[in-house]
């Protein structure tokens, strides 16, 4: 009896192991991350921005889509209020981001809907296409975060 409990205990072990691997495996295989931003608090921007840029130093791809109220980080007018405790603006570290080589659209129905056109967009921003941001929806190594 005391075998077979050892034997069931090994192989419980065993298989939590496994799983726990397959698992580390399958993070690891993520390396591109679509951040879809549409919040227009600053504090939800900027926080968006900072763990995009975490993302970006470990090693991971960047996308950013900037739809609503967020498309307003897009545009070559935006000075925000620098946030605490680095007084930095969301601007600032998108910037940051483009630089370290994200992508970086506001969405579709963005500047049709705004009074700005794609000439009010800072350098290097482009305008996302449906297709384009569906592909990387369903991409299987792509993760999507949505703020």
């Amino acid at each position: 009896m005391k075998t077979r409990i050892s034997a069931s205990l090994a192989l419980a072990g065993a298989l939590l192991a496994g799983a726990a691997q397959a698992a580390e495996t399958d993070t690891q295989n993520i390396n591109e991350a679509l951040v879809i931003v549409n919040s227009g608090s600053l504090q939800t921007q900027g926080m968006a921005m900072i763990l995009a840029n975490a993302m970006q130093e470990k090693g991971t791809r960047v996308e950013v889509l900037l739809c609503d109220k967020a498309g307003d980080l897009a545009l070559n007018e935006t000075r925000n209020q620098a946030l605490k405790p680095r007084d930095v603006t969301p601007e600032q570290l998108l910037g940051k981001l483009q630089q370290g080589g994200a992508s970086v659209n506001v969405c579709a129905l963005y500047l049709p809907n705004s009074e700005h056109d794609k000439a009010a967009l800072r350098q290097g921003v482009g305008v996302a296409t449906p297709p384009q941001i569906a592909d990387k929806m369903i991409d299987a190594n792509t993760r999507v975060f949505s703020f």
